[in-house]
């Protein structure tokens, strides 16, 4: 595909040319796109990820781009003022507000893709992620969801397991519909059990997806107990290594044949499935990660596929960034990928 396309977005050494790849975006078409914003961070152990949207609004502000006035977009109501409160649950902190937050943005994604249009999740933590692929199954009911999950985590923690309490460590357990009991450390309080199955059957669908309809890619930093899981539940797992060994066109081929039977594919982008010496403005940064134009290359190949349904960019923080750049390189390849979106 030529740069008049869109396939080739500005780098950090071709800022100038910012103008004229936002100028290329074609302007037909653009109605079936919506962007929902959900600046939520109380999943997170680090304060600072609700303020991960604007900043990348102030990145495409940089960039000359009138990104987000192209779209229709919504921004859900948030549960933040928790974050002032005790937390009542340690294995699952704040999961009552949670409960809340999810029925909102379930139903903010469900009523997208029943209005024919395509959902791009700009979001805070990844707590919510389970939430938008509770809404996708919601819309679909009938559909055999697959997931892309690019990050350097598992996020296959549930209350019996977590080491931290964070619910942004437990949204894959969430939607698997998995308490990895086999594992269990923790004895959670009757309260914290409830609303834990609230959550896993949302939308009165339990679970959402299959483990063999999972792919992580990029995933290097997990615990014993998350690895039980992967290995129990035979989750396939695209590393690192054998992106750079194979390629990303050949990566994301491999992964696309994978996940063949699936009617719909879910790709959900943590910015720390970047390399920590770029990723630096995210509450969890883990070396030996992607490279940037590594992670533009595989969202965007993946958005060539008519069966994606949704594509989620979440965890900057810009209080942990300099420069914003974290929030830089997320809008490049937001912008690149809905831009290949809209030529197919």
């Amino acid at each position: 595909m030529s740069s008049s396309a869109g396939s080739d977005p500005p780098s950090h050494n071709k800022r100038t040319d910012v103008r004229e790849f936002v100028q290329s975006l074609p302007l037909q078409g653009m109605k079936n796109i919506k962007l929902i914003e959900v600046p939520s961070e109380i999943g997170a152990g680090t304060r600072g990820a609700s303020l991960g949207i604007e900043a990348i609004r102030i990145a495409a502000l940089d960039f000359m781009s009138n990104f987000f006035v192209h779209f229709p977009s919504e921004r859900v109501e948030t549960e933040n003022r928790l974050l002032y409160e005790p937390i009542d649950s340690p294995y699952a902190k704040r999961i009552k507000g949670l409960n809340t937050l999810y029925e909102r943005v379930s139903k903010a994604v469900s009523d997208t893709v029943k209005n024919q249009f395509f959902p791009v999740v700009i979001s805070g933590d990844h707590s919510t992620a389970a939430a938008t692929i509770a809404g996708l199954r919601i819309a679909k009911p009938k559909s055999k969801l697959g997931v892309v999950w690019i990050d350097a985590h598992a996020d296959l923690h549930t209350p019996f397991t977590t080491p931290s309490g964070n619910l942004h460590g437990m949204p894959m357990a969430i939607s698997l519909g998995e308490d990895n009991s086999d594992c269990a450390s923790h004895e959670p309080d009757a309260q914290t059990l409830k609303h834990w199955e609230n959550l896993k059957r949302i939308g009165k669908i339990h679970p959402k997806v299959k483990p063999e309809d999972v792919i992580y890619i990029a995933l290097r930093d997990y615990e014993k107990e998350e690895r039980y899981l992967i290995e129990k539940l035979g989750i396939k797992v695209i590393s690192i290594k054998e992106i750079r060994s194979k390629g990303v066109e050949s990566v994301v081929r491999s992964a696309l044949r994978y996940l063949s039977d699936c009617t719909d594919i879910y790709v959900s982008f943590d910015v720390d499935s970047l390399d920590a010496s770029i990723s630096r403005g995210t509450g969890t940064p883990v070396s030996h990660g992607l490279k940037e134009r590594e992670a533009e290359d595989l969202i965007s190949k993946f958005m060539m596929n008519h069966k994606i349904c949704c594509l989620e960019i979440t965890e900057v923080n810009p209080t942990l960034d300099r420069e914003n750049l974290m929030a830089e390189i997320a809008f490049n390849i937001l912008q690149r990928s809905v831009n290949i979106l809209l030529m197919n």
